[in-house]
């Protein structure tokens, strides 16, 4: 069966993007890439809800900064986003879907397959987590407390366990969190 595995920077203070949607605090280097690209390598589709779909899709199809192994992944992976709003889906290889949430990646987790990965998206994540759909929790705690912003875990309503796969400092000072959800 894949794996749903979720990817996802915070801060120390647990957000995920700051107050109005910055990312600026990220920490990207030759470190940060070499597990970005791990990881893309390690997936053959990739879930979004409709505002991380939003940002992914606008940056991108067009990114010329970042590693070019990682743009080429990102535009060319599969991408499923879950949105009760949107009309149409234009970055390639990107389907909609609009209801039936659970069911959907219930039903990708049986298919055949590499790994399947959620990026940003806590909406999606709170109603994943709910109904025992995540695997794997990778998360990239950055060097920087915000004091407000979005917090990845905000919509959770039961407590859940994790069992510690790994632990990898980067050079940054960024720390790589990898649970099993047990």
């Amino acid at each position: 069966m894949r794996k749903i595995i979720v990817s996802n920077m915070v801060t120390l203070d647990g957000y995920f993007e700051g107050s109005n949607r910055e990312l600026d605090w990220h920490l990207v280097d030759d470190e940060f890439n070499e597990y970005a690209r791990e990881m893309l390598n390690s997936v053959d589709s990739l879930l979004f809800g409709r505002i991380t779909y939003q940002l992914m899709a606008g940056y991108w199809p067009t990114a010329t900064r970042n590693d070019p192994y990682i743009t080429e992944k990102m535009n060319s992976l599969k991408k499923i986003v879950f949105s009760k709003t949107l009309s149409k889906v234009e970055w390639n290889n990107t389907q909609l879907v609009k209801s039936n949430i659970e069911q959907v990646v219930f039903t990708l987790k049986q298919q055949t397959g590499k790994n399947i990965a959620l990026f940003g998206s806590a909406t999606i994540l709170a109603l994943l987590m709910q109904n025992h759909l995540i695997d794997e929790l990778r998360i990239v705690v950055n060097p920087v407390i915000l004091a407000s912003g979005k917090p990845l875990f905000k919509n959770l309503e039961t407590r859940h366990h994790l069992e510690l796969l790994n632990v990898k400092p980067f050079k940054s000072g960024n720390v790589l969190l990898q649970y099993r959800l047990i």
